[in-house]
């Protein structure tokens, strides 16, 4: 079992289901970017890891040089790692990548409201009744009107727990674009955008509550 989250993300190059995921999360940052008018694109990152998701998208997209993005991640070799993949595209006066606690407000300041939130392999790892709503709530913060909101989460004991965050988004102003499930079935990712206002300070300083170790995630 990984024993940390650096670790963990060499399980990307042996487990379907991470595979899988990762190739519908970047088809929907495609998308997104592909949507979204003219002009320069914000786009945050949650947790990011080491940014496979998003760098992997914008090595072959045409609107790479429209995108100025931040990334908070608190794993420092994960930041390293992200770093090198962003000076490698030619994009680090575009990208930055903060090596921080994803959960707290201040990390996003000056990089928010985004045009793109990204919250991939977050939500299976905050309490399900005790800290959902409050970073669904929050996302308010994070997005302006109309941005993508793109997210994961794993099933498990025949739970889909997807079907949960699919209402909560819904009941919170966001419309859904688009939802798949990995061909493994137990990873739902979806595509939401929101149709609230951008709030310009967070309902709470801490967004959520991260709870997961790498020797239980998936």
């Amino acid at each position: 079992m990984p024993k940390d989250w650096y670790e963990w993300h060499d399980l990307y190059n042996t487990e379907p289901i991470l595979q899988q995921r990762l190739e519908i999360v970047r088809e929907y940052i495609a998308y997104s970017l592909n949507a979204l008018p003219d002009g320069a694109i914000r786009v945050v990152s949650v947790c990011a890891g080491d940014g496979r998701d998003l760098l992997g998208t914008l090595k072959n997209h045409p609107r790479a040089k429209d995108v100025y993005a931040r990334l908070v991640e608190l794993n420092p070799q994960l930041v390293e790692r992200g770093r090198a993949t962003i000076e490698s595209l030619g994009l680090t006066k575009q990208i930055e990548f903060i090596n921080g606690d994803a959960t707290l407000a201040t990390n996003y300041l000056g990089a928010v409201p985004a045009d793109i939130a990204i919250a991939c392999g977050v939500l299976g790892h905050v309490a399900e009744k005790i800290e959902l709503n409050p970073l669904i709530n929050n996302l308010s913060f994070l997005s302006k009107k109309g941005a993508f909101f793109i997210w994961t989460r794993g099933h498990s004991d025949s739970i889909s727990y997807s079907d949960n965050v699919r209402k909560i988004l819904i009941a919170s102003g966001f419309e859904e674009v688009n939802f798949k499930l990995t061909a493994t079935g137990d990873m739902g990712v979806g595509l939401h955008r929101y149709l609230g206002e951008n709030l310009p300070q967070p309902k709470e300083q801490q967004l959520f509550v991260f709870s997961g170790v790498p020797s239980k995630a998936r």
